[in-house]
């Protein structure tokens, strides 16, 4: 089969070691990676020859927060492929994350403080901003520029012999509560990258029901947390070392603290090995590692509202149209 991967711009993280784990699984496989730049493509590529120098790899450039970037790598790889058996949409940013300190000393004195640390529920926040395509940047890169990606790849992933799969990295952090039609890229919030899994989750529920019958099939992961670039910016350094202790003895208790790349790559993984036409559209697959490191996959039935997904994707099909009409020269 042939798989585009969506990595971050860095080489690292549940992008890796989803690319190191589907080659473990064995099999005919092709992986095509895509990153934000030659550089870190080619970087990853040699980190992932390293440890299967007979793998299969090829590269992409591109950049999901830019949208021209998107179509002229969707260009190139429909001249590329025929098809794509798997894509995962994996890219994400969290710009400036603050923690809010005095909500996780409230949530300690009120019992709630294990909910928070595994939802980042009112203890997380962001600073959002606008891109070069005028578009809110977290909305952009973790929605926007997959959902378009996914679009312009149609023809590679609807109507062949067997389904196709999207396996869309969401978030436990995805909550209703940060997410409002009438401000949909967030805006006005402080709570983007909340709002943008929610977005996520609700493409995901919609595309299921447009697509299924053309044999394209979509599905929502949670990584759980996982220490990563992204993840280490959210504090110093220095508090991280003293706190990585307290989090693995956190893992007893709280099963989503898959730590890391490896552990949070298992419901990527599972997925790849199931019947996508046997999934339930309505749930949220998590990776889960019990205390003494089992992995393992947990499934949730996602918090959405069916109609609202329908009108929000009707919004995005309204903000693609526009996108299109001013790259028109970046289409075939």
């Amino acid at each position: 089969w042939a798989g585009l991967g969506l990595t971050p711009s860095r080489c690292s993280g549940v992008g890796l070691a989803l690319c190191q784990r589907l080659l473990e699984e064995g099999g005919r496989i092709h992986l095509c990676i895509a990153c934000r730049n030659e550089q870190k493509s080619e970087a990853t590529r040699d980190l992932i020859l390293a440890t299967h120098p007979a793998a299969q790899v090829s590269t992409v450039e591109m950049d999901l927060g830019n949208l021209a970037s998107i179509l002229r790598a969707a260009r190139e790889l429909r001249c590329r492929f025929q098809r794509l058996d798997f894509v995962y949409l994996n890219a994400g940013i969290m710009p400036n994350p603050h923690v809010n300190f005095k909500a996780l000393w409230h949530g300690l004195l009120t019992g709630k403080v294990l909910h928070m640390l595994t939802t980042a529920e009112g203890i997380m926040t962001q600073t959002d901003r606008l891109n070069g395509d005028g578009l809110q940047e977290v909305f952009a890169t973790n929605l926007f520029g997959h959902f378009m990606l996914v679009r312009q790849l149609q023809s590679l992933l609807c109507g062949n012999e067997k389904p196709s799969q999207l396996i869309w990295t969401s978030s436990s952090n995805a909550r209703e509560s940060a997410f409002s039609l009438s401000d949909y890229q967030h805006a006005k919030g402080q709570e983007s990258y909340s709002s943008s899994k929610y977005a996520t989750d609700l493409t995901s529920v919609v595309l299921n029901r447009k697509f299924n019958g053309q044999g394209l099939y979509s599905s929502v992961v949670c990584p759980g947390l996982v220490m990563t670039n992204m993840t280490y910016r959210i504090l110093p350094i220095f508090l991280w070392k003293l706190l990585m202790p307290i989090m693995w003895l956190i893992r007893f208790f709280a099963k989503t603290y898959t730590l890391t790349p490896y552990n949070g790559a298992e419901a990527h993984v599972w997925l790849f090995k199931q019947k996508p036409e046997y999934l339930d559209s309505l749930v949220k697959y998590h990776s889960c590692t019990s205390g003494l490191g089992k992995c393992y996959v947990e499934p949730r039935k996602m918090d959405v509202d069916e109609d609202t997904a329908e009108k929000f994707y009707q919004k995005l099909l309204e903000l693609e149209e526009q996108i299109l009409e001013k790259y028109h020269d970046l289409l075939d």
